[in-house]
């Protein structure tokens, strides 16, 4: 609790400015106050809580399933091959230079409002991160104990096993923390370019109806999920590299 309090503390006067100047300016479709917020996700729970936010968590579900899947995936085979690294290493780059707001539209024309167009931007954004930091993990295993293991009669697997993927722990975390929250954004602009359903869904409908609390409802839960997802990657960081210290 010690060590949250000065987060906590700082979040509360930030917050505390926030409602006294959102009532100063009184434009609640322009600057909405927490309260007005807060009442508006009572108002809309239902819908919120049962419909949207469960249609988001699928997306995300998914498209970090596949980022994982297929980050690890390619970083292994870039660790393994060198032919494979330097054919692969340059497309990972270059797939961070195309804007996700032009390639979303055109999944959504690829597969119309189906969940698909919302993972493929999610994987687009969070691929990246996972599959670059476990490489570079992969890769910081010390040469002398890979040779030494080699020497004593390991065998590749167990060097991977027992050095490489060890050594690879503390990246591929710290790869998660940044992909999660990217993947719940990228979550959020495929739903905004097409959906029919999900938090992004309901942000943009609130947008258009100009309602300032409506708009900022589904963002509050957007983030919640990520705070709430990073907190839960830290136990588990810290259950798993035990010999790392805090």
């Amino acid at each position: 609790m010690k060590k949250n309090a000065p987060a906590i503390i700082v979040g509360g006067i930030l917050l505390v400015l926030w409602e006294i100047v959102a009532r100063m300016i009184n434009e609640m479709y322009i600057l909405p106050s927490p309260t007005a917020i807060v009442l508006k996700m009572w108002e809309f729970r239902e819908a919120l809580f049962t419909v949207h936010l469960p249609a988001t968590a699928e997306v995300l579900a998914i498209g970090l399933a596949l980022s994982l899947l297929l980050g690890i995936g390619l970083a292994i085979a870039m660790n393994s091959s060198s032919w494979v690294e330097r054919a692969f290493y340059p497309l990972l780059i270059a797939s961070q230079t195309v804007p996700i707001t032009a390639l979303a539209p055109i999944f959504v024309l690829w597969f119309g409002y189906t969940i698909w167009s919302k993972v493929l931007v999610t994987v687009l954004i969070t691929f990246f991160p996972i599959a670059i930091n476990t490489f570079d993990g992969l890769k910081s295993s010390k040469r002398e104990f890979e040779e030494l293991m080699l020497t004593y009669g390991a065998s590749k697997w167990q060097v991977f096993k027992k050095l490489q993927m060890p050594s690879a722990l503390p990246q591929l975390f710290t790869s998660l923390k940044v992909a999660v929250p990217l993947s719940i954004i990228g979550a959020a602009i495929g739903e905004w370019l097409g959906a029919q359903a999900g938090l992004g869904y309901f942000s943009k409908r609130m947008m258009t109806q100009l309602d300032g609390a409506g708009v900022f409802a589904p963002i509050v839960i957007l983030s919640a999920m990520a705070i709430i997802s990073v907190i839960i990657l830290r136990i588990a960081e810290k259950k798993l590299i035990t010999w790392r210290k805090d």
